[in-house]
């Protein structure tokens, strides 16, 4: 099972905060400096649009029958290309969830990665955050795995772990940093003819929102942070919105008034949902 960028020592810490900030606040947006002219969607690459109800399920095998919604988002190395074939007879798209911020030492190519790639550990068993300074030693790692996506049958790619320069991975990464190797991700999707999606990285959706095709979202009603995701929906590009704690009446009011795609869902990311 995994999640997004958010560490367990994260988790833990909200967690404990009695009476969270006041849900989906209107937080401005950070940075400047927003995406070339050249980022526009190419011809028949899927472009979600907002409101699309979706199904996130990372743990195990992917389960068709648990939702009969439009989107499945699903683990791209436990998954097959027949499991992505079936939920596209049912007319579904497919995402392919792949960790791109971290080395996991339970992916069949966990040797790929070299040691002067690995940091210091990400709170989840098995993890090492990624140097992405080291673009010329990923980029083919992460071709690789967007070419499993991609003869699977996926339709786009949830790349997760995305904001490393605001945790402690070990390495003096820079929003620089971070910006460059969130591009090249993109530009690995895109040149695959998938759509890619934000993992989180609320700071640099300025200038990234021409970039990428729709945004993936952890707990922004929890920590007030949902309207810092308007730019997505303002350029008709779809928010998959995902709470754990905060009950459904607390956040899918202002979650349908922002055209976010909400939910609920347990920390194991399995089949269960309380959709909005």
């Amino acid at each position: 099972m995994k999640r997004g960028a958010r560490t367990w020592g994260t988790v833990l810490a909200a967690l404990t905060v009695a009476g969270s900030a006041a849900l989906l606040s209107g937080c401005s947006d950070q940075g400047g400096g927003h995406d070339r002219a050249s980022d526009k969607p190419a011809e028949g690459r899927w472009q979600p649009r907002p409101g699309l109800a979706w199904q996130w399920q990372l743990n195990g095998k992917v389960d068709p029958t648990a939702a009969d919604v439009p989107v499945y988002d699903i683990d791209g190395f436990e998954n097959d290309a027949e499991d992505v074939a079936r939920l596209h007879r049912d007319g579904r798209k497919v995402i392919c969830y792949i960790n791109v911020g971290a080395w996991e030492d339970y992916r069949p190519d966990k040797d790929d990665f070299p040691h002067s790639v690995r940091g210091g550990r990400n709170g989840w068993q098995g993890e090492r955050w990624l140097d992405i300074r080291q673009v010329s030693v990923l980029r083919p790692i992460m071709e690789r795995r967007f070419d499993m996506c991609r003869k699977k049958g996926f339709d786009a790619v949830e790349p997760d772990l995305v904001e490393a320069y605001t945790e402690d991975t070990g390495f003096p990464l820079t929003a620089r940093d971070q910006l460059r190797y969130n591009r090249m991700i993109a530009d690995i999707a895109h040149e695959r003819g998938l759509a890619v999606g934000l993992k989180n990285d609320l700071a640099q959706i300025p200038q990234l929102v021409g970039t990428y095709d729709f945004a993936v979202n952890e707990q922004c009603a929890q920590y007030g942070e949902c309207a810092r995701l308007t730019p997505f929906i303002k350029a008709g590009k779809a928010v998959f919105h995902v709470e754990y704690t905060e009950p459904t009446d607390r956040f899918c009011p202002a979650s349908r008034k922002l055209g976010l795609s909400s939910m609920r869902k347990k920390w194991e990311l399995g089949t269960w949902r309380q959709a909005c």
